[in-house]
């Protein structure tokens, strides 16, 4: 369901609520302070941090600062005594996405555990339709195209075949299964229609020469990018 790092110093608290969430589902691994903490993130990867904020060595507060500076994007929650209110505005500052404080209730735990890790994947799955294509930017989702301070709104269709090419990006884009994914089959009047969309898509990708939507005979098309950055 999801990989979690506990860090949590109270070695029977933090075995307890280990297998708790173990129990549904979840991969827990734990570190008992914040050193620790921090040199498994930096050697597995995770979908959620549990930070405590009291610990020997290095606090929740620093871990959390740290861990944000080597990803930006990971969900963390605090689980602590710590219940003043300039505690709690310390950790939402640092962008903490919950603050929950000691004792914790188990199953709402559980549910706030779930909906983070359910809208994270969801905000990231938004993040990966947008794509670098040599100097362009190609935000799928709104069907953009930006070179520069110039954006060009494509068409549904458009946005689709480039969305496709640039999944498989310095791969073949086999033509049958583009044809299929966005016009649901593939017949002799839908196939010229297809090249009419790669010949536009070229025509909106010419002002980078880094860029090339390739033939390739028989097998369909490879978008080529020698951008370097």
């Amino acid at each position: 369901m999801g990989k979690i790092l506990l860090v949590e110093d109270d070695e029977s608290f933090g075995y307890i609520l280990q297998e708790y969430l173990e129990l549904h589902d979840f991969n827990v691994t734990l570190s008992k302070d914040g050193e620790e903490g921090l040199r498994t993130f930096q050697q597995q990867t995770f979908d959620l941090c549990l930070l405590d904020v009291m610990m020997p060595l290095k606090d929740g507060f620093t871990l959390a600062k740290e861990i944000r500076e080597l990803d930006p994007d990971i969900p963390f929650m605090f689980l602590t005594a710590k219940a003043l209110k300039v505690d709690k505005l310390k950790g939402f500052r640092l962008g903490c996405d919950d603050y929950i404080v000691k004792p914790i209730d188990q199953e709402l735990l559980i549910a706030r555990i779930k909906a983070l890790i359910k809208r994270t994947a969801s905000d990231s799955t938004e993040r990966n339709n947008t794509y670098h294509i040599g100097k362009y930017y190609f935000d799928c989702n709104n069907q953009l195209l930006t070179f520069g301070e110039e954006s060009h709104r494509l068409t549904e269709k458009e946005a689709k075949i480039l969305q496709l090419l640039c999944e498989s990006k310095y791969e073949v884009l086999d033509r049958n299964k583009a044809l299929k994914n966005v016009w649901g089959k593939s017949d002799f009047f839908n196939r010229k229609s297809m090249d009419v969309f790669i010949h536009k898509l070229r025509q909106y990708l010419k002002a980078d020469p880094s860029v090339q939507i390739v033939n390739v005979h028989g097998k369909g098309f490879v978008l080529q990018d020698s951008e370097v950055r």
